[in-house]
């Protein structure tokens, strides 16, 4: 019995030591012919590739020396720009030039710093080589080879050693003369280009071609440098020559570097570069490689012993192995690879399938994954993921206490751009705001998302309203640049709409509710990111109470009506007047437009407003003409205004009812409200035009128009905004914009008014520019229409006195 179980036994053991000694014979073979191979393929692949590296390194000389010129001249560059030193070149004081010359050539590290003139003789020098009588025509031959920006450089012996010579030319403001300086040409040119090119560096020079040559600089040994110099260089060296120095050949191409001075290759002085490398060291094997190789086989020859060893006697450790993959699949483990598939047998092929079907169990649930919770066309986290994010976020903040901030963006016309354009242009627009968007949000833990169509959001953790406001602002600035697609300019502004926890929320689906709230008063008012508060929010107590006592406001007359001036700016008259609207709550007391104009036009409660002015100004308009003032009254509308198509026949009742001629009203629309959809305002416009209603753009400027919706609009006159205008006392881009915007509305035939005018340098300014109408504060504030009857009547009567017409600091 024992021996009927030793038997098999030594069978198998014979059979695994045949198994691997025939494997291990194999492998060794192989590494014996791998080693011989690579070896002779890479001495051979190196003598072929060393004239490229020699050449290569060449151009790496060329480089460096191209890089340190440039960098010497621009240190000399600021010494000519200096201004100490060109006064004192200009008053010809000598002491002071020498001492400029020697700190500066100190300081950079220059060996020879001179002062030429405009004929290149030396004027002043600093530095014990320079020689005069050779360095003027020197510096003169430079001065031919001098770039557009007038610097040029070059190379000059100077004591037997090679420098480099900078020159920059000094105007001021015509050329006065001429800055030199030289640097020596030391041991760092040869390391530099051993540590880049891993060649060497030999610096030969001669005085004449009677001295010969002779070694100034080499990363070789001395002496084989000195063998070096004493081969036969001629003027049109050979790509490459083989070189004995030192019982080892060297691969060396020489390169003449051009010195500035008399004579020429043949016979003249000389600087001649020779870029070296051992052919021997070239073509050897790697001492690295070689040690690689021998461990590999070592390593091979141990991993063969043992996988014969292994293969002889486990053939069922491959069927253990499936099963437990088997079993990984089946507990939802897809990220373990199937082991085994490395067998060429059947049991290698069965494990490959398990393999592949492990892959493509994993990918499917990855796109399921990827599908649920990130965007496909932007690769941003979608509407699913920023909410859990959200959620998340607000979880793990009320342990700390610490802020967050959520901000919504729309693109602005996006659904225009859409359709004109085709979805194709839409989808790259979506992917670049995408781009554009994630590189304004720079904080590790902030998060920014696609919800859905062109709305995107933005999570910022440990924010302040205050850090979010500036982050929004950041993001508006960024997308007021127009982007560039194929053919096609646009202009991709943005509505943000920002709410904070827990300020404005406490659970995180009424943080991002109440953010979208905010972004849609963003879209709406035009004037920026907007942070969230509750008149925002149709469904708050606070928002009903709003809108109700809005709606009674108007029944109770607790509305008022006020007039800002505004005065032509040829004859100082007074030509008109905007109308504004205050509210004068019986507890709250005067409620200025900013707290219900955007909620009421959020609510679209804007249009029964714009109605009310409107017929206060036929009324104020009636009592005005009694009174012999002869003027137009400006009256804003408001996007939604613009899309009300019985708009025109509303205020056509209302002329009727009051026998108020329609001349005597300029509507006043902004930019912003005609671009959210020109076609449909461009239908108002064009009846409340006929109907001899005087049209205006207001904020011109402020918005991104299309200049070919503005040739489009039958409009009258473009009121510039008032953040060009307020500043152009003291701010010379704000003039020229003003003034190209008044020539731009003169050229297309319209009339311009000005808003914002805070002093009388203003005043003037616009007179000089030729703008036909200024409106401001210096001039006169909105107020009650009896509190303007008066004031027209005194400017009236003040610009009357002698020498009085087009003053505006009357009324002051």
């Amino acid at each position: 019995m024992s021996l009927g179980l030793t038997l098999p036994t030594r069978l198998r053991r014979s059979f695994a030591m045949r198994v691997a000694a025939l494997f291990l014979g194999l492998l060794a073979l192989v590494q014996i012919a791998s080693f011989t191979a690579i070896s002779a393929s890479l001495g051979a692949q190196a003598r072929s590739t060393l004239p490229d590296r020699l050449a290569a390194g060449e151009r790496v000389l060329k480089t460096l020396l191209d890089q340190r010129a440039q960098t010497l001249t621009e240190a000399a560059k600021l010494m000519a720009a200096d201004f100490g030193f060109r006064d004192a070149v200009l008053s010809e004081d000598r002491d002071t030039i020498g001492s400029v010359l020697e700190n500066h050539g100190s300081r950079i590290g220059a060996t020879e710093v001179a002062w030429l003139g405009t004929d290149f003789s030396v004027r002043a020098v600093a530095g014990a080589g320079m020689d005069s009588s050779q360095f003027g025509p020197a510096a003169a031959v430079l001065a031919g080879t001098a770039s557009s920006a007038g610097s040029a450089s070059g190379l000059m012996l100077i004591h037997g050693r090679p420098h480099q010579i900078v020159l920059v030319p000094m105007n001021a403001p015509r050329l006065v003369g001429w800055v030199a300086m030289g640097f020596p040409i030391d041991d760092r040119l040869g390391a530099d280009l051993r540590a880049l090119a891993a060649l060497n560096l030999t610096l030969l020079v001669r005085d004449d071609a009677a001295a010969g040559w002779h070694s100034v600089q080499s990363t070789l040994s001395a002496e084989a440098a000195q063998q070096l110099a004493v081969q036969p260089w001629s003027a049109a060296p050979p790509p490459m020559a083989a070189v004995e120095a030192r019982g080892e050949e060297l691969g060396v191409r020489a390169r003449w570097l051009t010195t500035l001075g008399p004579g020429d290759r043949d016979s003249g002085p000389g600087v001649l570069a020779l870029v070296s490398l051992s052919i021997d060291e070239a073509a050897r094997t790697p001492q690295r490689l070689q040690l690689a190789l021998l461990l590999i086989t070592l390593l091979a020859v141990a991993v063969f012993a043992v996988g014969s060893l292994y293969t002889a006697t486990r053939v069922t450790t491959p069927l253990r192995r499936l099963a437990r993959a088997a079993e990984q699949l089946g507990g939802g483990d897809y990220d373990t690879p199937v082991r085994g598939m490395e067998r060429s047998d059947e049991l290698g092929e069965l494990a490959q399938s398990f393999e592949n079907m492990r892959v493509s169990v994993a990918e499917k649930q990855a796109q399921i994954l990827q599908l649920a919770y990130w965007d496909a066309l932007t690769g941003l986290p979608n509407r699913a993921q920023f909410g859990d994010v959200v959620r998340e976020a607000v979880a793990a903040a009320g342990n700390g206490g610490k802020p967050l901030a959520v901000l919504m963006l729309d693109l602005d016309r996006f659904k225009n751009i859409n359709a004109k354009l085709g979805y194709a242009v839409g989808d790259r627009l979506l992917q670049a705001a995408a781009e554009r968007l994630s590189r304004q949000v720079l904080r590790d833990g902030d998060l920014v998302a696609r919800r859905s169509g062109d709305e995107f959001a933005v999570l910022l953790r440990d924010a302040t309203p205050e850090l979010a406001a500036s982050v929004a602002q950041r993001i508006t600035r960024a997308f007021e640049q127009p982007l560039s697609l194929d053919d096609h300019r646009l202009d991709l502004t943005v509505g943000v709409g920002i709410a904070c926890w827990p300020l404005h929320a406490d659970a995180a689906d009424t943080l991002i509710n109440r953010a979208e709230m905010a972004m849609y008063a963003a879209k709406k008012r035009h004037a920026g990111p907007q942070m969230y508060e509750p008149a925002m929010d149709d469904s708050s107590a606070q928002s009903l109470s709003l809108l109700s006592e809005l709606r009674e406001a108007i029944v109770r007359g607790e509305l008022r009506l006020h007039l800002q001036p505004k005065l032509a700016l040829a004859t100082g008259s007074v030509a008109g007047a905007e109308a504004l609207v205050r509210w004068q709550h019986p507890v709250r007391g005067m409620i200025s437009p900013g707290q219900f104009i955007p909620f009421a036009e959020q609510t679209g409660f804007i249009r029964q407003l714009t109605l009310w002015v409107f017929e206060a100004c036929a009324k104020a308009w009636r009592e005005l003409h009694a009174e012999g003032a002869d003027m137009v009254l400006s009256v804003n509308l408001s996007a939604r205004d613009l899309f009300d198509t019985d708009l025109p026949s509303k205020l056509e009742s209302l002329l009727l009812q009051h026998r108020v001629p329609a001349e005597a009203f300029c509507l006043e629309i902004t930019e912003s409200a005609i671009m959210d959809d020109p076609e449909r305002a461009l239908g108002t416009l064009k009846r409340l035009a006929l109907m001899g209603f005087k049209l205006s753009i207001d904020d011109f400027g402020s918005g991104m128009s299309s200049y070919g919706y503005l040739k489009l609009l039958p409009v009258d006159e473009l009121k510039i905004d008032m953040v060009f205008v307020r500043n152009m006392d003291r701010d010379a881009v704000d003039v020229k914009l003003v003034r190209s915007m008044i020539e731009l509305a003169h050229n297309l035939g319209l009339s311009v008014v000005a808003e914002g005018v805070e002093n009388a340098k203003i005043w003037d300014q616009l007179r000089e520019l030729n703008c036909d109408q200024a409106q401001g504060y210096h001039m006169g504030k909105p107020m009650p229409l009896e509190e303007f009857v008066a004031w027209s009547a005194r400017w009236v009567e003040k610009s009357r006195l002698p020498g009085a017409a087009g003053n505006a600091g009357l009324l002051h």
